[in-house]
């Protein structure tokens, strides 16, 4: 006589006198489960990096409030006029070094300038120097650090004499000595500048973090099954290998805009009539004794800017670094 079947649902006895739910599998439970195995959501599909880091920045308020400075910062830069009346090359000597007035909150420079346009207009040129140089540092970094990594011997020996060439030069020095024949009154040379001078750094981040990323397992692979060069650089490589070069470049950029404050300043930077923090900070320095105010507020509204950068910077490396989570 053939024993009864147990029903669905019965718990049987296990050796340690526990139970055993012989119903339900693990696998249906897992699917069952809103997150998924290991939290990886509904679809069972485990989280990438961006997606983890994107999720940690929005909470964290370091990095909601250095994101609000720069926006207001950008908007400020492409639509100054919304928020500061008049131009900023507007002066009257009449009304030099007087202090704050109705309809003039921050009062007059030496020259009669309205102290607050031009702070306002002033955050256009940083914003771009800042930028532009930002993005032609990383680009020619990551280019040229990122080949040199992939590729090795010869050009990745060579590269990294030129850049400990680069690495010699004072920054401020070599300032001095290349703007100071430079008679144009644009960005660009000052742009220029910060790129030639500054791609040694992100070139030795990507060339690092290129050489970590080719001896993983899935590039590997992709070696062995035929990928060309330029497919294992641009599929399998670049992807994971640049959030680091990314969290180095979202730091410098607060770095570019004080030290194209620095080289305005010194005289060799960005010159008048150009609307510059660096500028009025220099023209100013003469009369912080008797007119504090017109030096005070560019160089405030310049910390602030280089510290929503660095924070910004800060909260991006956190949320992209593995060993931080």
């Amino acid at each position: 006589m053939p024993e009864p079947r147990e029903p669905e649902g019965a718990i049987a006895a296990t050796g340690m006198g526990g139970a055993m739910d012989l119903a339900t599998s693990e696998a249906a439970t897992l699917e069952r489960t809103p997150g998924g195995p290991q939290g990886t959501g509904q679809q069972g599909r485990p989280r990438s990096l961006w997606s983890d880091a994107w999720r940690d920045l929005r909470r964290n308020p370091v990095f909601i409030i250095s994101a609000l400075v720069i926006l207001f910062l950008v908007f400020i830069s492409i639509w100054p006029s919304l928020i500061a009346p008049g131009s900023p090359l507007k002066c009257d000597l009449a009304k030099a070094q007087e202090g704050p007035a109705p309809g003039h909150p921050f009062g007059y420079d030496g020259q009669g300038c309205n102290v607050y346009t031009r702070t306002v207009y002033g955050a256009r040129v940083s914003v771009t120097v800042g930028v532009c140089a930002t993005l032609g540092v990383a680009v020619l970094g990551s280019v040229l650090g990122g080949l040199a990594g992939f590729f090795g011997g010869i050009p990745d020996s060579f590269l990294s004499r030129v850049t400990d060439v680069f690495f010699a030069i004072p920054v401020v020095l070599g300032g001095l000595v290349l703007l100071s024949v430079v008679t144009s009154n644009t960005v660009w040379p000052v742009v220029g500048f910060m790129v030639l001078l500054g791609w040694p750094q992100i070139s030795r981040i990507a060339r690092g973090s290129v050489i970590t990323a080719k001896q993983n397992d899935y590039v590997q692979a992709a070696r062995a099954l035929g990928a060309s060069n330029s497919r294992m650089l641009l599929r399998h490589i670049a992807p994971n290998a640049v959030a680091p070069v990314i969290v180095v470049a979202t730091i410098a950029l607060g770095t570019y805009i004080a030290l194209e404050a620095t080289l305005s300043y010194l005289g060799v930077g960005l010159k008048p009539p150009t609307v510059s923090w660096g500028i009025d900070i220099s023209a100013a320095s003469p009369y912080i004794r008797t007119a504090p105010h017109a030096l005070l507020w560019p160089a405030g509204a310049l910390a602030v800017t280089v510290l929503a950068f660095i924070m910004l910077g800060d909260a991006v490396r956190d949320a992209l670094d593995p060993k931080l989570r």
